[in-house]
């Protein structure tokens, strides 16, 4: 039995991505549930929402702390991974797989190794399925329901590898022509990477079985963030884009192209996330998420109303997505 991984993607960057993972992970772990969250992004944005640049400093030290620590023998020729070490956030139900800079020189292992795959080569399968085997590792090791990926905004081999280890993809979006444009190149992306693992699953060494992922990443659906809203409607030249992004996601990730549900109506659509403005500065300086906001962080007054109602907003988002899982099929 693995655990669900959830890879939260989108290949537009600066949507907002890493900071959704991040409230949703505080909000699963809120409604009880244990959760593994995964920095595979080489630039460790999500990691340092964790924690401060001491505790980076000294995660980096000792390298066997970060998930690069548990792929580095393997990759310098051992044969084996080490076991994955989590780190604390604070919440006994959320750990932390941390980042590192170092995981970028995996990047050519990963590519050299996709093709291999077709001629049966073992190593150059245990190398793709190196993700899989350290996530599947990481949530045993914490009992964990669900595993949270935060990747890179690139189509690069690193990103492929990733999305072959999940389940399920989230793909964040903003209200605007570059996210739109985003979607009609990750669609036929994750096709790409998903027939591409089929064909090769179908040259796996049957001498030597080897534990490899399925490659499902099948869309659970889309978050609209960052959108400005007036009198709890969005504002005219966010509402242009809005209305658009359903039938995009339809048509180029679903493969359904054809009439797409309205904006209000979609049901792919798990949620619509205002532009917290002054808020997220606040939640970043304290490392804490949003609807954790006290006093003592500087949410005072109307600011902290506003903050325990995000509380309901990333709630709802979160039954969503937990509810989406098992569900949904990937596209054609």
């Amino acid at each position: 039995m693995t655990t669900p991984v959830i890879a939260f993607f989108n290949n537009k960057g600066g949507v907002g991505k890493t900071s959704l993972l991040y409230h949703v992970a505080w909000m699963m772990a809120d409604l009880g549930h244990r959760v593994v969250v995964a920095d595979l992004d080489p630039q460790a944005n999500l990691t340092s929402a964790f924690l401060d640049e001491g505790e980076i400093e000294a995660l980096w030290s000792d390298r066997r702390r970060t998930v690069w620590g548990a792929i580095k023998p393997f990759q310098e020729g051992s044969g084996v991974l080490a076991e994955p070490r989590l780190t604390s956030t604070g919440d006994d139900r959320l750990a932390l797989l941390a980042g590192d800079l170092d995981l970028s020189t995996f990047e050519d292992d990963l590519s050299s190794s996709w093709p291999k795959c077709l001629d049966g080569d073992a190593r150059s399968f245990r190398i793709i399925s190196t993700f899989s085997s350290v996530l599947q590792q990481a949530a045993q090791l914490h009992g964990a329901e669900f595993v949270l990926v935060d990747v890179g905004p690139s189509l690069g081999a690193i990103n492929r590898a990733a999305l072959v280890a999940s389940d399920h993809v989230v793909i964040p979006v903003a209200p605007d022509l570059f996210s739109l444009q985003g979607l009609k190149n990750l669609g036929p992306t994750l096709r790409k990477w998903r027939r591409g693992w089929g064909q090769r699953l179908d040259e796996q060494p049957r001498a030597e079985p080897l534990q490899l992922p399925g490659g499902t990443m099948a869309a659970l659906g889309y978050v609209v963030l960052q959108h400005s809203v007036r009198l709890d409607r969005p504002v005219r030249a966010y509402q242009r884009w809005v209305d658009q992004i359903p039938s995009v996601f339809h048509s180029a990730v679903l493969n359904t192209p054809g009439t797409a549900p309205s904006a209000d109506d979609d049901p792919m659509c798990l949620g619509r996330m205002k532009n917290y403005r002054s808020l997220m500065p606040l939640a970043q300086e304290a490392r804490k998420p949003i609807f954790h906001l006290t006093t003592a962080d500087g949410a005072l007054g109307g600011h902290l109303k506003a903050a325990r109602e995000t509380h309901g907003h990333f709630a709802e988002l979160t039954q969503r997505i937990i509810g989406g899982i098992g569900s949904e099929s990937p596209d054609a």
